[in-house]
């Protein structure tokens, strides 16, 4: 469906009359002096400020453009190349074409790829119209379903998805570009009261700086390897090599170090505070800076001279030299006399070593203290999910979810009873936030398989799916509720299924096993 529109722009044709130097003053007093000091009105003061040399025209229009007086006046230019809108708004939208899908029912709630669409309109079925601008088309056509949401999109619901990419990068120290590191937490998601994330990058043999936190740090390795090295309150050591697929624990106020391998390595970590912050890590360098010399001395029993070449400012990220020696030989190099941590209460988890549990359209790894037994309170689940299938319509009962999508997109509507509901498009490197009991799905809206994790503050990964739900209730019940024709209600599972298989045609609408390639269900 093409639709036209005449998109020239009326150019400035008469210039202002009548300049004012001055805005006339304002009716409330301004009053400004020292507490025990005269006060000084200033409102009467014009404001006449001096330009730049080669200035023309003035900051203010005249009287004349007040209301009726002003209604023959000619529309002027914003700016230099910026011409005013003059007549109807719809002669500026310009030529534009409907996705498919774009023209069907609004509630039907088709997914509407935007992606290579020259002017996207905020159109869905008879709801919405064109949008003549100003507006950013890219960041439109990554959301479509925000652009021209879903007929069933109701009422209000915070706003549940963060670009890691908007994030201010903090780059590390020293030069030679030793990496970075980007953070979301309630200053940029404000939904996000329980868990905060942060994107960090070490280059080859990079350190993060030896640190603790305020908070529990949980991390999900996304490439290369590292080191980290770690000591509890008993004097038991831990050392372990990780890589990419792998989890490490650190427990608020254990110290750490991590170093990248010769590869680097990109990681995610996740705190149990909404309201966590990178910039206030505790670091080693600061507690050196900031307490007294002859403190330190005493402490570790040395003279003042020991310290006079310590680093002037916080390391944070800075480049070091290649690991060495093996781990066996680094492991007894710091072992003291409480040993080394015992296993069950390990500080890593080789999560890349799992073997996924595969499903009809994609699979699923889950670790929970059940496994990762230090993890107090975090639960992970690694979906992928192939293209066209979804993660099936569920909801968490003690915790809200943080998600992070590691690769492909996908789009998620969440319900937040009882009559709200909003639908949001994400895309890789985005972070997601589903507020405790909120039903919610992810429904693989590309052409590849979309990896992304859902990670919860629960002593047990738990779940609860609507399918399952509704296949062990009373068929009667829901028969009766929802209206449904009993041949479906024979279908409905009586098994969680994690997943579930679609059409990589995302207009498609019947999804009966039957009509469509590949589903592999059935109703037990």
């Amino acid at each position: 469906m093409r639709f036209s529109r005449d998109v020239s722009f009326a150019l400035a044709a008469s210039c202002l009359t009548s300049p004012v130097v001055g805005r006339p003053a304002a009716n409330k007093r301004q009053i400004v002096g020292l507490p025990d000091g005269p006060e000084i009105d200033n409102s009467d003061i014009p404001y006449a400020a001096v330009g730049p040399v080669g200035a023309t025209g003035n900051i203010y229009g005249s009287a004349a453009l007040l209301g009726g007086a002003g209604d023959s006046a000619s529309a002027t230019d914003i700016g230099p190349g910026v011409p005013a809108h003059t007549g109807p708004a719809e002669k500026y939208v310009g030529a534009y074409e409907l996705a498919p899908g774009q023209d069907t029912d609004a509630d039907l709630g088709l997914y509407l790829d935007l992606t290579n669409n020259p002017n996207p309109q905020p159109i869905r079925g008879g709801n919405g119209g064109s949008d003549p601008g100003p507006r950013n088309e890219a960041i439109q056509r990554q959301n479509s379903d925000l652009l021209a949401r879903p007929g069933t999109d109701m009422g209000d619901v915070a706003n549940a998805k963060w670009p890691m990419g908007l994030s201010s990068t903090r780059s590390g120290t020293g030069g030679g570009n030793p990496g970075w590191a980007r953070q979301e937490n309630v200053e940029e998601l404000p939904i996000g009261t329980a868990m905060a994330g942060v994107d960090m990058r070490l280059a080859p043999n990079a350190y993060r700086e030896l640190h603790w936190h305020s908070a529990n740090e949980w991390s999900y390795i996304m490439t290369g390897g590292v080191r980290i090295a770690t000591v509890n309150q008993n004097g038991q050591t831990f050392v372990d090599d990780l890589q990419a697929g792998d989890l490490w624990f650190f427990p608020a106020g254990v110290p750490h170090s991590i170093q990248a391998t010769e590869e680097g390595v990109e990681f995610l970590l996740v705190f149990n505070q909404g309201d966590f912050s990178e910039d206030d890590t505790d670091l080693v360098t600061e507690l050196f800076l900031r307490n007294p010399m002859e403190v330190l001395a005493k402490n570790f029993q040395t003279d003042v001279s020991t310290f006079a070449n310590l680093p002037k400012d916080q390391r944070y990220i800075f480049n070091g030299s290649p690991i060495e020696g093996t781990l066996e030989e680094v492991r007894a190099s710091v072992e003291g006399p409480a040993g080394h941590l015992p296993a069950n209460e390990s500080y890593s988890y080789h999560l890349s070593a799992q073997a996924p549990y595969v499903v009809p359209g994609g699979s699923v790894k889950i670790v929970d203290p059940s496994t990762f037994p230090i993890a107090n309170n975090f639960s992970m689940a690694l979906f992928t999910i192939e293209p066209g299938a979804m993660r099936e319509i569920h909801w968490h009962l003690t915790s809200d979810e943080w998600n992070f999508f590691l690769q492909g997109t996908g789009r998620v509507t969440v319900f937040t009873g009882p009559t709200n509901s909003r639908t949001f498009d994400y895309q890789e490197g985005d972070v997601g936030y589903i507020p405790v009991a909120s039903s919610h799905y992810v429904e693989n809206t590309g052409n590849e398989t979309l990896v992304y994790m859902e990670v919860l503050q629960a002593p047990r990964y738990i779940d609860v799916s609507a399918a399952q739900w509704l296949g062990l209730t009373p068929a009667k019940v829901v028969r009766e509720t929802l209206n449904l024709e009993q041949s479906f209600i024979d279908t409905l599972p009586k098994t969680k299924r994690y997943i579930v298989p679609g059409n990589t045609n995302l207009t498609t609408t019947n999804f009966t096993v039957a009509a469509y390639p590949n589903a592999k269900l059935n109703a037990t």
